[in-house]
C-alpha cells in the first residue's frame, strides 16, 4: 500500500505544480523594471498578482497532458533496466486517469 501511495503522491504533487503554474499570469518587462523606490507600494500583500481563475475544462486539459506525457515517457524507456521507472510512470497516469474518470471522487 505504502508503495501505491508514493506513486499517487509523486503523480499529484507534479500536476497540482503544472495547475499551479497554468494559474500564473505572465510578467511584463515594464513590471520586471519596477518602479522608483519611493514610488513602490508599502503593505501586506502588494506584490501579490492575481491568479488567472482555470475552469474545469482547463484543468482537465492538464490533468490529460500530464497523463500523456508520463505515457509517451513510459513508452520511450524500452531498455530493462529501466523498466521500474517506466512502470511507475504507467502507475502515475492511472492515478490521474483516475481523477478524470470520477471527478465527484475529489
Amino acid at each position: 500500500m505504502r508503495a501505491r501511495d508514493k506513486v499517487a503522491v509523486s503523480a499529484l504533487r507534479a500536476t497540482l505544480a503544472a495547475l499551479d503554474n497554468a494559474g500564473a499570469v505572465p510578467v511584463g518587462e515594464a513590471e520586471l523594471r519596477g518602479t522608483a523606490l519611493e514610488e513602490s507600494p508599502v503593505g501586506v500583500g502588494v506584490a501579490e498578482a492575481q491568479r488567472r481563475e482555470l475552469s474545469e475544462r482547463h484543468v482537465a486539459d492538464i490533468v490529460r497532458a500530464e497523463v500523456t506525457e508520463r505515457l509517451e515517457a513510459a513508452d520511450q524507456l524500452t531498455t530493462p533496466r529501466h523498466a521500474d521507472r517506466a512502470s511507475q510512470l504507467r502507475a502515475e497516469a492511472a492515478v490521474l486517469l483516475h481523477f478524470l474518470e470520477e471527478p465527484d471522487a475529489t
